[in-house]
């Protein structure tokens, strides 16, 4: 049988440290079918749902898991500004697959500005991200470091792009998937992204995680609905 060179191959709780499930986020519907069941891991994870669902939760958690900073970055980063970040990547157990690749990255909107100037900071090659425009900067920075095999996490991209950068972003993460020892797990609201090909998506909410053709997720329904009739949904606020 040939082994698998995608670097994880599940995730699920760590035997030896439990989480308390009186206590968030393992209150979390999607955090404890993910304890409770764990999670198999293909070469893509796509992760949707609503804002508070517990998508950022859950990437965030498999990426510090993984050994990858919180804030964002690789393995080696060691940007801290605020401590934000959830105790649950401490109970977590990451299955590897032997022979694969241990590099990583976590690319998260919401601190890619401090990332940028932690880079610039340190005189990274390359980094002069703040010069570009945010959605450039973006897209040039995963290019950058999305090289090779390894994990590449992605938490809610869209919030720096356009539709042609996530447009854009769907092409580059494709090709990085296409020598079959890179993996992606991505969390988002947009369609395009949620359509990465190959993605094995999950709805994350009160039911948990729900595995989910992209035709049958409920953002691809609203934002088809308002795009056919924008008026009548905008009525129904």
């Amino acid at each position: 049988m040939e082994f698998s060179r995608l670097p994880v191959r599940s995730v699920g709780e760590h035997p030896l440290n439990p989480i308390d499930r009186g206590v968030w986020p393992a209150t979390l519907a999607p955090v404890t079918r993910l304890l409770d069941d764990g999670l198999e891991l293909g070469a893509a994870t796509v992760l949707v749902g609503e804002n508070g669902a517990g998508k950022s939760t859950l990437v965030e958690a498999i990426a510090m898991a993984y050994g990858l900073s919180g804030e964002g970055g690789s393995s080696s980063a060691r940007l801290e500004t605020r401590a934000s970040e959830s105790p649950l990547w401490d109970h977590l157990q990451l299955v590897r697959n032997a022979g694969a690749s241990k590099r990583g990255y976590f690319l998260r909107a919401e601190t890619m500005h401090g990332v940028f100037t932690y880079l610039e900071q340190i005189g990274s090659p390359g980094a002069a991200y703040h010069e570009r425009s945010h959605g450039e900067s973006f897209i040039e920075f995963a290019a950058d470091r999305f090289r090779g095999a390894g994990l590449w996490i992605l938490d809610e991209p869209e919030s720096a792009l356009s539709f042609s950068g996530c447009l854009a972003l769907l092409g580059l993460l494709k090709s990085r998937l296409a020598d079959g020892r890179s993996q992606v797990i991505l969390s988002t609201h947009s369609p395009v992204l949620a359509a990465l090909p190959g993605a094995t998506i999950y709805e994350v909410g009160d039911a948990g995680l729900e595995r989910r053709e992209w035709m049958d997720l409920a953002l691809v329904d609203d934002y088809t609905r308002f795009l056919l009739d924008p008026q009548a949904r905008l009525d129904e606020l």
